[in-house]
């Protein structure tokens, strides 16, 4: 019955995404290309396609000594390069008295930079509990609109694709409860984001909708998301690199770069459906009924037929 109703709202459920659109359309050979960020940037950026740089990368323990030639840097990410759900993220936004200042305002000495580093290299935070590599990555100075709408951090767009056709679009936007980062498992909101327009019609928390910002009292509809357009155009260009069929691509709008990837998810979550009051099912099925026609299409040919859905 749950199923029937879940079928009869256009739903997509775990299971369903699981077994007709992850494991038929995203073959294991190619989820090294997502999974491994510093894999994703390297292919993105052979294409042209910008994703914020990395200054530092971390392979082995004692390549820690690097450490010291970091301290004229202020601001920065550091990011294990096989984490999931924004495990082991820590964002550094300002150096004070001879410690790094956390996004959360807590201080950073390079000891615990160097231990923070030491887990991400042991394996703690990576998919599969194996050894990791670990960057630094340039800090994202995230457009200012964009920014009036987060909690300390900073907002991402995330858009979900199959077979090359943009399908859904979410704002993520930190807050209190994640700790400054725009990841839904963690407590941020995710806003959806009206395709045609490229404006927010409301969000979601902890699969409850809301109408405004927890922490910030602002309304979270008619946010109008900067170069909508040019996010689409670059989604599109994206799909080829990585070989599968149905993934999620996570934006960022920077003031001086402009639009970055920030990373690729071959398992997006649902809970976009619920930020967008509509369900994913009927747009993937339009979709596939199409696929015999997709591999004719351009890139602009894709983009309309995503207006159209």
């Amino acid at each position: 019955m749950k199923q029937a109703l879940a079928d009869l709202n256009g739903v997509l459920g775990l299971n369903r995404r699981n077994a007709e659109f992850i494991l038929p359309r995203n073959l294991r050979k190619y989820y090294p290309r997502v999974d491994d960020k510093i894999k994703t940037k390297d292919l993105l950026e052979a294409q042209g396609i910008p994703t914020p740089p990395i200054y530092f990368k971390f392979q082995y323990f004692h390549e820690l000594g690097h450490l010291e030639e970091i301290r004229r840097l202020s601001q920065f990410v550091v990011k294990p390069a096989r984490g999931s759900a924004g495990r082991g993220i820590l964002v550094i936004t300002g150096w004070e008295s001879g410690k790094w200042i956390t996004a959360s305002g807590r201080r950073v000495t390079k000891e615990d930079l160097e231990y923070h580093i030491a887990n991400i290299l042991g394996g703690l935070y990576s998919l599969d509990g194996k050894k990791d590599c670990a960057f630094l990555e340039y800090f994202v100075h995230c457009q200012l609109q964009l920014k009036q709408m987060a909690f300390q951090g900073v907002p991402d767009i995330r858009i979900i694709l199959f077979l090359g056709v943009p399908v859904m679009a979410m704002l993520r936007l930190p807050t209190r409860l994640s700790g400054g980062r725009a990841n839904l498992h963690q407590g941020a909101v995710g806003v959806g984001i009206h395709f045609k327009t490229g404006e927010t019609s409301g969000g979601v928390l902890r699969n409850r909708y809301i109408d405004t910002h927890p922490d910030l009292g602002k309304s979270l509809q008619g946010i109008k998301i900067p170069i909508w357009n040019q996010l689409l155009e670059i989604a599109v260009k994206a799909y080829p690199i990585f070989g599968l069929g149905y993934f999620g691509i996570d934006f960022v709008v920077d003031q001086l770069l402009g639009p970055l990837i920030l990373e690729v998810n071959a398992r997006p979550g649902l809970s976009i459906q619920l930020a967008n009051r509509s369900g994913l099912l009927p747009k993937l099925r339009k979709i596939e009924a199409a696929e015999s026609r997709l591999g004719s299409f351009s890139d602009s040919d894709r983009l309309e037929f995503a207006l159209d859905l």
